[in-house]
């Protein structure tokens, strides 16, 4: 299928393909001819399938044949409620980028700055706007926001909005808005939490669910280090000084891990800050950008606020803990090696996630590099012999640097090989 097959205006059309688009992805070929046909709609796909598309596109098509090029005031007719600020600036800069030959107009609005330019802007009216769901509240109280026009409402990141904790103020605007309003809903996964929200706020629903993204990017060296568990921040330590590693992006399961970590690691005087749940939207606007300035080395993410990390040039991505959805390792690496730039993911498994790791394998179905000679193995016991399969490195004599003993991996001659 092709764009043109969509059905779509030509100021879209126009925009898509300078956009370089010729093909909709799974989520936009089955998502945009329900939009477009008024239905309700429950999208599960995780970053990365092109979901933004899936609902922007047609609410854009939408909205520029009911405003047109009517010189009337604006008003909002389409929310998109999304969690964090992040997530929300590049919703916002989609709108903008197939929008661009329309004259309909966006506002993303987000807390942790002054809130002045931003009730200006409401004043003269705008046809979309995006927020998260604290700023939005407050501006509605304050009276500088009304919903009365309102045709369609997007709740983006739905399993993220109730990990941080959001499920109270969604409820508040889904009430505040129209009840003949179209209702998108997007979420990565859904659990049964979700899926109560789901029933409560759409109306004969159709459901789109696309199949996770397997198979992994060709220019993504992986590797595989089994670790014991207790060694892991060692080991990480010892990777990013023996290899003066910079620009890592470490993946921890939980909050808690992803502070205890960065907390190693600023003993050893490694510059290190997490993002997570936790952290306030400002914060964690300021940690990215810092670590974009290449002014932090390392940032270590919860795979939820990793979501709204998008960094074309990342060389490392190091999974500290391995994912128990083999799904999320491929969205995980991914975010190293993009625009044809090449990346290294390297991923620890300690002997209690080997489960985690033989079903990641399955999945990718790709020969993982297994680096033996390292500081911290298995105490006992073998993985090869625990996997029943072998991951001994094609090339031998590629695995220097970290892969080598704890002394020769300090030798001046292995220190850079990763590069």
């Amino acid at each position: 299928m092709l764009f043109e097959d969509l059905s779509l205006s030509k100021s879209i059309q126009k925009a898509v393909y300078e956009e370089g688009y010729t093909n909709p992805t799974p989520i936009q070929e089955q998502s945009i001819p329900l939009v477009l046909a008024g239905k309700d709609l429950i999208g599960c796909a995780q970053t990365g399938t092109g979901k933004t598309a899936a609902f922007a596109i047609p609410i854009i098509h939408q909205l520029h044949r009911i405003v047109g090029s009517s010189k009337k005031a604006k008003q909002i007719r389409a929310l998109v409620v999304t969690p964090t600020r992040e997530l929300a600036v590049q919703i916002g800069q989609s709108f903008d980028t197939y929008a661009k030959y329309t004259n309909l107009t966006q506002l993303t609005i987000f807390g942790g700055v002054s809130q002045n330019p931003q009730v200006d802007t409401l004043k003269n009216g705008v046809d979309i706007l995006i927020a998260t769901p604290g700023r939005l509240l407050d501006l509605h109280k304050q009276g500088f926001i009304d919903f009365d026009n309102l045709h369609t409402l997007v709740l983006d990141e739905a399993d993220q909005m109730l990990d941080m904790g959001f499920v109270n103020d969604v409820k508040k605007i889904v009430k505040l808005t129209p009840k003949n309003r179209q209702t998108l809903f997007f979420s990565a996964t859904m659990p049964i939490a979700i899926r109560e929200l789901a029933e409560m706020f759409l109306t004969n629903p159709e459901t789109v669910t696309v199949s996770p993204v397997s198979s992994t990017a060709e220019n993504v060296e992986q590797k595989v280090y089994f670790v014991e568990k207790t060694e892991k921040r060692n080991l990480l330590y010892h990777l990013i000084k023996n290899d003066n590693l910079s620009n890592v992006l470490v993946f921890s399961r939980t909050k808690h891990g992803a502070d205890n970590v960065v907390k190693a690691l600023r003993k050893n005087n490694i510059v290190a800050e997490a993002i997570h749940g936790d952290k306030s939207q400002n914060a964690r606007q300021r940690v990215l950008e810092a670590f974009k300035n290449k002014e932090v080395g390392v940032l270590v993410a919860t795979d939820i606020a990793a979501r709204g990390i998008d960094i074309d040039q990342l060389p490392f991505v190091i999974n500290f803990d391995l994912p128990n959805i083999p799904e999320t390792y491929v969205h995980r690496i991914g975010r190293t090696g993009r625009a044809g730039n090449g990346g290294v993911a390297i991923s620890f498994c300690s002997k209690d996630e080997h489960a985690y790791w033989k079903d990641i394998q399955k999945l990718i179905k790709v020969d993982v590099e297994t680096v033996k000679e390292h500081p911290y193995p298995w105490h006992s016991g073998s993985p090869e012999t625990a996997s029943g399969t072998s991951n001994q490195p094609k090339n031998s004599n590629r695995s220097g640097g970290a892969h080598k003993s704890r002394k020769s991996a300090t030798s001046k001659s292995n220190k850079k090989r990763w590069y």
